[in-house]
């Protein structure tokens, strides 16, 4: 057992990229929240990029490692320190058996991610290693990490690749992003002044948001026929309007199915911009149409390959 939690932080799980296929049966995909981080993370570490790892919460862990391996952290800034020295985010870095990861605090961001080489092999659970803390299912026996747990790592097949993911190949995270949405699946059901209100209102973040959803409160988004339907399956990235016509965007955990009216949904490329916000900062709302989140995405998973695809003399570099 190469990794062992001295400290297990606010919010720390065993997160891949979801569990899909099973939505029919009432089963959430789950997975990160940030998922272009997790990948990132994997990729730089030479693993798949839907390779289990550590999901971090605002307050970091404090992890040993027995083994030698290859680490990376993305996404949030928690400020990483390994062996009681601060190391940068977004590149791989050589950890020897004995090592200590901690974090200092947050500078940056809601989530972190931790990638290690070879992966989480922790047993999956309907094909995913991601833990859905409502149902206690997945990662480890379905809960947050506590002191004392110890968790396997796969065999790694590190490849060579560059150590770092540059600033510009990562998302515009902000504490006050604007997010581009498709209007739909149920704009109809909005009247011309809610759909307004909505692309012109500023929405902050409601502290009673979590890894189902983002509450948030702003400006009133009127219906012109009410917020209720027969319930449908709802998307990652679904805002629903129910009727106190303040906005909730669906984030990884989310229910399969809803009986609210959604306005908009997140496009994929942005959802990263979501998922590191904070109770408090503040999110704005962008349409656009198909072809320009699908360029958006395109854009977003190519730079992140281009990135690490290269090779280079060593691969260990720290």
């Amino acid at each position: 057992m190469p990794l062992e939690v001295l400290e297990p932080g606010l919010l720390t799980t065993v997160q891949d990229l979801g569990r899909f296929g099973y939505q029919r049966w009432g089963i959430p995909a789950a997975g990160a929240m940030d998922p272009f981080a997790l990948k990132a993370a994997n990729l730089l570490v030479g693993n798949s990029p839907g390779a289990a790892g550590l999901e971090i919460t605002l307050l970091g862990p404090k992890i040993a490692f027995t083994e030698g391996c290859a680490i990376a952290v993305t996404g949030a800034d928690l400020g990483p320190r390994l062996d009681g020295r601060e190391i940068e985010g977004w590149r791989r870095h050589l950890v020897r058996p004995g090592s200590v990861l901690e974090f200092s605090g947050r500078r940056s961001g809601a989530r972190a991610y931790l990638a290690v080489s070879g992966g989480l092999a922790l047993e999956p659970w309907l094909g995913s290693r991601s833990t859905y803390l409502m149902a206690s299912v997945g990662g480890l026996e379905g809960r947050a990490l506590r002191a004392g747990d110890q968790l396997p790592i796969g065999r790694s097949s590190l490849s060579l690749a560059r150590p770092s993911v540059p600033p510009e190949r990562r998302p515009a995270y902000s504490s006050s992003p604007t997010v581009r949405v498709i209007l739909g699946p149920h704009a109809d059901r909005f009247t011309d002044e809610g759909i307004s209100t909505f692309l012109n209102g500023t929405y902050v973040v409601s502290p009673s948001s979590n890894r189902m959803g983002y509450r948030l409160e702003g400006p009133t988004i009127a219906h012109s026929r009410g917020p209720d339907l027969i319930s449908c399956g709802i998307p990652l990235g679904g805002i629903q309007v129910p009727g106190s016509g303040q906005p909730i965007i669906l984030m990884a955990d989310h229910q399969t199915t809803g009986g609210y009216t959604m306005i908009a949904t997140v496009i994929q490329a942005d959802i990263p911009l979501v998922a590191q916000c904070l109770p408090g900062e503040t999110i704005r709302f962008r349409s656009v149409d198909m072809d320009e989140a699908r360029a958006a995405l395109l854009a977003l998973e190519t730079g992140l390959r281009s990135a690490v695809a290269e090779e280079e003399e060593n691969p260990w570099a720290i």
